[in-house]
């Protein structure tokens, strides 16, 4: 399961299912969905729903426990190995964003970096760059759909870096866009957390139609 696939970004789409991975990630033991609904005040059903639905993402394993008793067994949750590295990989990225916080205040540097970063990408075509534009943004794990004129964003791999210290994680995305459409004459605008969980690029374009 990568975080690209649309399954993975569905599974995350719920706030609540994404505090259910998180207290998973933060136990040094398996939990079951009773222990997870303690933890934050969920229904049992409500907390064994969303531990399913992570598991069927591939963000979980589930196991039964190792006692007997009667009635249903017990199942116990974990992280996936992948979500284990993919949180290490989040702590790393807003160690190093606080770091950079601190030495570019007004993120030009950030977004200049963005802008580098771009080339990794090569070009995406003038005439309808739209689609380029959105295959880049779904590779690195944004979960972008295009809507109206705009391109919304629902899953920020970055995204707690981003709350913490968007002057940073904000310009190196807003840097990649810029440099990404500049030679196509569309005039991107990126909006950060319009909504707790949604970004969007806003784009102006000479002609070039919305599609995907």
């Amino acid at each position: 399961m990568t975080a690209g696939s649309e399954n993975y970004h569905a599974a995350l789409g719920s706030t609540a299912r994404r505090q259910v991975l998180d207290a998973l990630l933060d136990s040094t033991e398996p939990l079951d969905a009773t222990a997870v609904a303690g933890r934050l005040g969920l229904h049992v059903t409500t907390a064994r729903f969303h531990l399913d639905q992570l598991a069927a993402a591939g963000l979980a394993t589930r196991r039964p426990g190792a006692e007997h008793r009667r009635g249903r067994p017990r199942i116990l949750y974990s992280p996936a190995g992948p979500v284990r590295d993919e949180n290490s990989r989040e702590q790393l990225i807003q160690v190093l964003a606080r770091a950079l916080a601190r030495e570019d205040e007004t993120g030009a540097e950030s977004h200049d970096a963005g802008r580098r970063w771009a080339a990794d990408f090569g070009a995406i075509p003038a005439q309808d760059p739209v689609p380029g534009l959105v295959d880049v943004l779904e590779r690195i794990g944004f979960g972008p759909e295009v809507d109206d004129g705009r391109i919304r964003l629902h899953a920020c791999p970055f995204r707690e870096a981003a709350r913490e210290q968007p002057q940073v994680v904000c310009s190196v995305h807003r840097g990649l866009i810029d440099r990404l459409l500049e030679p196509t004459g569309t005039r991107p605008r990126l909006l950060p957390f319009v909504e707790p969980e949604l970004c969007l690029v806003e784009l102006e374009s000479s002609g070039a139609a919305m599609s995907r």
